[in-house]
């Protein structure tokens, strides 16, 4: 008889997970999938595109419904979780039902962040995080409408993109000296600005939001500095928290996320916990292919595989108002970093990869790539795989080729 295995989160990371868990053991595992949202796990990636109007909702969606009901998947969606009872080995749910469990999977997600100004209550002030957010969005964003978006971050400037792309006249604040500041070095955050700017949207770099104006709803956003910046609506997209809620108030250990060993174990045996909500060695990630990794790795420890989490090089590959951005590893650099740069500014190109001299030899720690994000992957590999490239820098900004070339001649 097939154990009882019940995943809390309907995205991309438990979605991820059931298609690795069939793919290993397919009918070990009874599994039931519980989501809040009214809908099939979609591709959050595209809620900007989404909400321009480049897409329609069932473009998002990553799998059918008869994909789930071909693995024994059984979906409840539109009836969150409300408790668990490690106890029992029970998950309730809100409309008073509740689900037995010989294994409980966390992938919870996370949160967005509100900040802590007046009038943040205020009807008009918006978040940018589910589909839910962007149905609201489309109704209050029309053609002529001022928006503010607070935060110029990667889910900032998906929200800026989108509401532009929906018409409204889009300001975006942020607090930083850059765009996309944890992404991209001051160079290419630069390019960046330039590039949002060009499409109509105004960026505030430094701004420090002070508190919401509006009586019985939005009418703008006042600045540290006392500036009043009119608005009809105010999108807050300047992070995430782990969702961690359930995981803590089930008495499992959690700091910002819920603590998992290597085996994406919890602190209470049979309970695991991957993606936005997991915390690894001090470490929670925001990002798809960490998620992706967590249930890769999962899924083969329940098949009975030898299977391990160690860490995720972070990297971002994504198109961000009509540009290309890739970053990844340590790309700030140091004292004891070299940096190679190409740039051509004519056409929109820069590239600089961060080396580090060791014991080990030459490695590359870091990459930053605008415009032409094609040799992404190529840099995240060898970040990843850590080796020696002294023999090949003088090739190493030109990419892929390049240095597979000169590989192929010294092996011959």
């Amino acid at each position: 008889m097939s154990e009882p295995l019940v995943v809390i989160g309907n995205g991309m990371a438990a979605a991820k997970f059931c298609e690795e868990l069939a793919s290993h053991c397919l009918g070990r595992y009874a599994v039931a999938v519980i989501g809040a949202e009214p809908h099939l796990a979609y591709n959050r990636v595209l809620l900007s595109s989404l909400l321009a109007g480049e897409v329609a909702a069932g473009d998002i969606v990553l799998r059918s419904a008869d994909w789930w009901r071909a693995r024994g998947v059984t979906l409840i969606y539109g009836r969150p979780a409300v408790a668990i009872d490690t106890a029992a080995g029970r998950v309730a749910l809100a409309d008073g039902s509740a689900l037995p469990y010989s294994r409980l999977v966390l992938a919870t997600g996370s949160h967005p962040i509100r900040l802590p100004v007046p009038g943040m209550e205020l009807p008009g002030v918006m978040t940018f995080r589910d589909r839910a957010d962007v149905d609201a969005l489309l109704r209050a964003a029309k053609p002529g409408t001022r928006a503010i978006v607070i935060g110029g971050g990667l889910l900032g400037l998906e929200a800026a993109t989108g509401l532009a792309g929906a018409g409204a006249q889009t300001t975006v604040i942020h607090l930083a000296d850059r765009l996309m500041e944890r992404q991209l070095d001051a160079r290419a955050g630069a390019l960046l600005k330039q590039a949002v700017e060009a499409r109509g949207i105004a960026v505030r770099l430094g701004a420090s939001t002070q508190a919401i104006e509006g009586d019985g709803h939005v009418e703008g956003l006042r600045l540290a500095d006392g500036e009043i910046l009119p608005a009809d609506l105010i999108v807050v997209a300047c992070g995430v928290r782990p969702n961690a809620d359930l995981a803590r108030a089930a008495g499992l250990a959690c700091n910002r996320g819920v603590v998992v060993d290597d085996g994406l174990s919890t602190s209470h045996a049979g309970i695991h916990a991957i993606g936005e909500c997991a915390e690894h060695r001090g470490q929670v990630y925001g990002l798809v292919e960490p998620a992706y990794e967590h249930a890769r790795v999962l899924a083969r420890g329940l098949a009975g595989e030898t299977a391990a989490y160690q860490g995720s090089v972070t990297a971002t590959n994504l198109k961000v108002s009509g540009v290309h951005v890739f970053s990844a590893g340590d790309f700030a650099g140091g004292t004891d970093t070299q940096d190679i740069v190409l740039s051509d500014p004519g056409i929109g190109l820069y590239r600089r990869l961060v080396l580090r001299e060791d014991e080990r030899g030459t490695r590359l720690v870091g990459a930053v790539l605008y415009g032409d994000t094609a040799e992404g992957l190529f840099y995240l590999d060898l970040i990843r795989s850590g080796r020696d490239i002294a023999r090949h820098r003088a090739d190493l900004a030109f990419g892929r080729f390049d240095l597979d070339t000169n590989l192929t001649a010294e092996a011959a």
